[in-house]
This record gives C-alpha cells, structure tokens and sequence, in this order.
C-alpha cells in the first residue's frame, strides 16, 4: 500500500492534516483472511511534522496505535470471542491466544470510553469466585425491562470495593436509582444504605430460600447420625432431595418416599412442613399482611426447638424491612435476573477453563455481559 500522491498525513494526536517529516519501516496490518488465506497490508508510516503536538505517526484509518492487527480483524475476532472460547477462536482462524486476547481488549477499553451509563433506575449486585481460594468478583447489573447490562466489575466484595462503583457513576446517577437487589452480604447493605438510601432495597428471594434449605438440610443430616448412632431404622437414608425439591418437581419414587417419612415424629418433618408453610408468604400483595404473615412464622419456628431453623427465623426478623420491600416494589423485581446473569458470567470463565489475571477476567465478563457499542469499520465481515 502507499499514499496518494500529493495527500498529506494525518496526526495522531490533533487529527489534523501536515506537512510529511520522514518515512519510517516498511510495517504490516494484518487483516481477515479470506478463503482460508493469509492477507497482510505493508505499509511505510510516515511521520508528521504538526505546528501543535510536535513530530508524531501519522493515523491511518484501518489500524490503531501499536496493534498489528486492523480494526476490522480485531472486530471479527472479538465478535467470534463471544461465541467461542479464545483458544477456540484462535484455531479457527490460524492466530494466537494473545492476538484474540488484544483485539477483545480493544474493542472493550472502546467500549467503555464511549458507553452511556444513565439513566439507571434498578441494579442488582452479587458476587461470583473467579479463582481458587476466597477469590471473589463484586458484579453490578443494570436489570431493568429494557436494559439489562453489567455495568461494573470490582475485586473482592468488600465495602472499599463496592464503593468505587458509586464513585464512578456519581452522586447525580446515583440518586435516580429506584430499586436496588442484593443479598444479605453485610458490606453490600452498608454502602447502599450509606450511597444510595432513597432506592427500595429488596432483599434477594433467591437466597432466603437457599438458606431456608440449608438449614433444613442441616436438620436432616443431624438427625440421620443420631438414629444411626442409636441403632433405630435409616428412614432419613437418601431422602435429601424428597425434602428439598418443589413438590411439582419430584418424581413419583421420591412422592412415595415424601409420604411415608411424613409418618414420623421427627425433627426433619417438622422442620420441612415449617419451610413448606413459609412458601406461603410470596403468594401475598400487601406488605402489612405479608410482615403480619412473617411475623407468626418466626414466632412458630422460634417455638419448634430446632436450632438451624431458629437461626433463620432471626436472620429474616433482623431484615424484616428489606424482605417486605419486594411487595413494595409490585414483585416487579428481584435477584433472578442478576442469578441468571452470574450464571452467564460463570459460564464464560468455565468456557476458558478460567482467566490466570483480574484483568483478562474483567475483559472477558465487560465483553459477554456489558453490550458495550463499537466501532464503526468500513466494512464488517460477520
């Protein structure tokens, strides 16, 4: 390739036109191949002698800064990132890890500088483990109807860390936010009660129910070892998942099996048919009647004698606030959303069989989930 007689090269850093300084090195741009072929753009760049930004690379429109790749070749390996694994893209189309890695990273860091972050009026926050050991990721998502996007990654789920996010969007963002779902995270709770107090806090279902099924499943577990250590009959032996499924999701084995073990006088019946009443309370639309509902709960299980459920009870009593603000809030919203969404997120690392750095790791979650925009190419091939 080489440049119109007569053009003059483009600056860098203005952008504006200038007289030609020198010629550097014959340099190549790799571009898509085509048919299963290789095709390279060579091309001297020429420096410019600009009035305002001094001696500077000319900027040529199919490439960027240092990359040796196009702009298009960077898009079409970053679109087919998305779709497979890196590894997997690089194969396909005879490149490295390391140039999939660049061009995802570029449409990304793109992405984000031109984004438009507001308005938001609901988010969801959680965490996911991304590495081994007590490694985790703070994810806030925007989760309303029309748009549902990450927004922000931070290291840990600490309160430092949850903080930054409030400090990039802003006190003016910030305070449009109408609805906020969480978990029962302790630093989460802080910084939205410190950063964003006029949200409806909602407090995630999603959670309340996995914890009530933990402590029923702690329940059953201890009350299986006692009646073997005491020599009475195993009836508790395998029926973990006939209490803890949905009573429309058991098969017919574990419906017959349910039936005989509610015969007993044990702590696990008890326990289950606590869990089962307290299914109840989503059915209802009023908060007052729903809090009045939860409040002759906790009582009845403060009363059962069984120490995980009574744990629970005072779990759901200290936040009792912020369970009922999901009738506040029309059950319109909850955490289902941001689960679904770990879920994706989770997927994306497993596809890699996981990211060695935080940084890759950031790339690739803002690439699957963020619907960032792009940039404008000539032509796309995808």
């Amino acid at each position: 390739m080489r440049p119109r007689r007569g053009s003059r090269p483009v600056c860098s850093g203005c952008h504006k036109p200038g007289p030609t300084y020198d010629h550097l090195n014959l340099r190549r741009f790799e571009f898509v191949p085509l048919w299963g072929c290789m095709v390279v753009f060579l091309y001297c760049m020429r420096r410019v002698d600009c009035r305002g930004c001094g001696v500077r690379v000319e900027a040529v429109p199919w490439g960027v800064g240092k990359h040796q790749l196009t702009k298009a070749y960077m898009l079409f390996l970053a679109h087919w990132a998305r779709k497979l694994s890196w590894q997997e893209t690089a194969g396909s189309f005879r490149c490295t890890w390391d140039k999939v890695c660049q061009s995802v990273e570029y449409v990304v860091q793109w992405g984000l500088e031109h984004r438009q972050l507001g308005p938001i009026e609901a988010i969801g926050v959680d965490e996911i483990q991304y590495a081994k050991g007590h490694k985790y990721l703070t994810l806030v998502y925007q989760i309303e109807q029309q748009c549902t996007r990450l927004l922000w990654i931070g290291r840990e789920r600490t309160v430092e860390s949850f903080e930054q996010f409030f400090t990039l969007i802003g006190e003016g963002l910030a305070g449009q936010i109408e609805f906020v779902c969480s978990d029962m995270w302790q630093p989460y709770l802080k910084v939205i009660r410190e950063r964003c107090s006029q949200a409806i806090h909602i407090l995630d279902r999603f959670h309340i129910v996995a914890k009530m099924n933990t402590a029923l499943d702690q329940v059953r577990a201890a009350e299986a070892r006692r009646l073997a250590r005491d020599g009475y009959e195993p009836v508790l032996r395998k029926t973990r998942w006939c209490v803890l499924k949905r009573k429309a999701n058991l098969t017919e084995h574990q419906r017959f099996r349910l039936r005989d073990l509610l015969r007993y006088n044990l702590q696990t019946v008890r326990a289950y048919l606590l869990k089962e009443d307290f299914q109840q309370f989503w059915d209802y639309e009023s908060p007052s009647w729903a809090g009045k509902f939860l409040d002759e709960w906790c009582c009845q299980v403060m009363r059962s004698r069984i120490e995980p459920m009574k744990k629970i009870a005072r779990t759901l009593r200290s936040h009792r606030a912020l369970i009922l603000n999901y009738f506040r809030a029309k059950k319109q919203l909850s955490s289902g959303v941001v689960e679904g969404l770990n879920n994706k997120a989770k997927l994306t690392m497993r596809r890699s069989y996981g990211f060695r750095t935080f940084h890759v790791t950031e790339i690739a979650l803002y690439h699957a989930l963020g619907k960032l925009p792009e940039p404008d190419v000539a032509h796309r091939f995808f």
